[in-house]
């Protein structure tokens, strides 16, 4: 980020007093008493969006005991921002209508792992944490074959400090995941353990007995902050602040309730503490995630760049609403405290159409073979088990191959981002019109090709419906269909392919 224009002061503590305007809202508490309580790891844009602003609310109502200590994990830039900024930062709530801003101040201290490995190291073992939190991305938990450098991970870190706070007979604590993956919790769980056990079998079952590792589901379309932002914020609301966050006013956080060292009263400021986050974590991966992937493919070969201006297009709006209603929500249990579908697909649509939060497609289009299995085939693979209607979910199928193509239906050249596009790319010229080749990609697609409909689905789209801008168009408006039975059973079973590990994150 560049620096602040020189008319407006940079922020940092002394600035904060001084600061007379009315635009911002500003910590209303002492700052100097709040008291570390959490260390988090992976210090990006929706932690800082997300987790910070609720523990900053719990701060405003008087719960000084909750601080955070931000630890990065390897970008050196969000350091130099934090420590001129003395760990402030703006957190920009962009409605369709008007934005409002709030400068957070719960993170009390900055930290970056490759440099301050053992200062983190001391401050995990210091009884007074009770909580460590986690957005690392999915790359995160993938442990690294050699026990030497899975000891250098994030895991190895907290089994260290296990093994510390078990010697000084000190409480452990609690391990929470806020990533995007299918079960973030087991992911937790498996990584700490695993390097227990491959150290000290005593340490393994000592974590076993006493640590917890609640799930959670986490929810807030959070874009990468541009230049453009910084000096928006410079200019409406008067605050120099180097690296701020730009979000959407809609916030979610339901959490496991499963801590062995103290809780902190997040309900007290909207937070949903449960017995079982599965069926949040369900609802929103199907319904938000699932959309996100069927937008971004269809929107992008509709010639649409950004998801507010997709949705502004009247057949991709509608397509995705349908799929959403009609496709995916009857498939979903209809019975979860606080989470009406009906609701929940209104408030996704209408995240969507904000025009204020910019997320591009191109974003919504990366990792496709990591998503998709995760988000939207399991919808596919549920409806082909129970002979619903899945004509949309095909179709979106259709979109991501044609995608994988690498060109667009006009012949520009796509930018693919996917670990596997190279090996996903030859595929699909190879299978052209026939996704055959594709779907033998069993890992990905899991039994997609014994799902004789949908494969006549995506085989009809991508002959007739892909061929060009128009006849994409004609197709959002009658989507090829194949002949499913539709019957009125309730799933009995979730339909997750099985995944080697987990590859994907957050935070849409």
């Amino acid at each position: 980020m560049s620096e602040p224009l020189p008319d407006v002061p940079a922020l940092s503590n002394h600035t904060l007093r001084a600061s007379r305007s009315n635009r911002v809202a500003t910590p209303g508490y002492n700052r100097a008493r709040l008291e570390p309580a959490i260390v988090h790891f992976g210090v990006g844009g929706f932690h800082r969006a997300h987790q910070e602003v609720y523990f900053d609310q719990l701060a405003e109502l008087g719960f000084s005991q909750w601080g955070v200590i931000g630890v990065g994990i390897r970008r050196p830039q969000m350091r130099q921002v934090l420590d001129a900024q003395d760990n402030l930062f703006t957190v920009v709530e962009r409605g369709a209508d008007d934005s409002t801003a709030k400068i957070i101040g719960s993170m009390v201290e900055y930290l970056l792992l490759t440099e301050d490995r053992e200062t983190v190291a001391a401050r995990l073992a210091d009884p007074r944490i009770r909580l460590v939190t986690l957005t690392i991305t999915a790359d995160g938990y993938v442990l690294p074959g050699d026990p030497e450098q899975a000891r250098d991970s994030v895991f190895g870190l907290l089994v260290d400090a296990f093994d510390r706070r078990r010697h000084a007979r000190l409480a452990p604590f609690t391990v929470l995941s806020c990533d995007n993956l299918p079960d973030s919790a087991a992911a937790t769980r498996e990584g700490v353990m695993t390097v227990a056990a491959r150290r000290d079998r005593s340490l393994a079952r000592w974590i076993e007995e006493r640590v917890s590792f609640p799930g959670s589901m986490v929810d807030r379309i959070t874009p990468a902050t541009t230049p453009d932002d910084r000096d928006v914020v410079e200019e409406d609301f008067l605050v120099g602040d180097r690296w701020p966050v730009i979000t959407e006013p809609f916030t979610q956080w339901v959490i496991e309730d499963d801590f062995c060292n103290d809780r902190p009263p997040l309900d007290r400021v909207g937070a949903l503490f449960v017995d079982d986050v599965a069926p949040y974590k369900l609802i929103k991966s199907r319904l938000l995630n699932g959309a996100h992937c069927a937008l971004g493919y269809v929107g992008w070969l509709a010639g649409h760049r950004c998801t507010y201006q997709a949705m502004a297009d009247p057949l991709v709006a509608d397509f995705v609403r349908r799929l959403m209603r009609e496709e995916i929500a009857p498939l979903l249990p209809a019975d979860v405290p606080g989470m009406d579908l009906g609701t929940y697909c209104d408030t996704v649509l209408e995240r969507l159409r904000n025009p204020r939060i910019g997320d591009q497609l191109a974003r919504l289009c990366r990792r496709g073979s990591t998503k998709m299995p995760d988000y939207l085939l399991p919808s596919l693979h549920d409806a082909h088990a129970q002979g619903r209607s899945r004509t949309r979910l095909a179709f979106a199928v259709a979109a991501w191959l044609r995608y994988l193509r690498g060109v667009d239906l006009e012949g520009e050249p796509i930018d693919v981002q996917d670990a596997r596009a190279e090996e996903l790319r030859e595929a699909a010229l190879r299978g052209g019109c026939d996704p055959s080749p594709l779907l033998a990609i069993t890992d990905v697609f899991g039994g997609l090709a014994d799902d004789t409909e949908s494969v006549a689905v995506i085989r009809r789209s991508l002959s007739d419906a892909f061929r060009s801008g128009a006849t994409l168009r004609s197709a959002l408006a009658s989507p090829p269909r194949g002949a499913p039975r539709v019957t009125a059973s309730r799933p009995l079973e979730i339909h997750e392919h099985p995944r080697t590990h987990p590859r994907d994150h957050t935070a849409p």
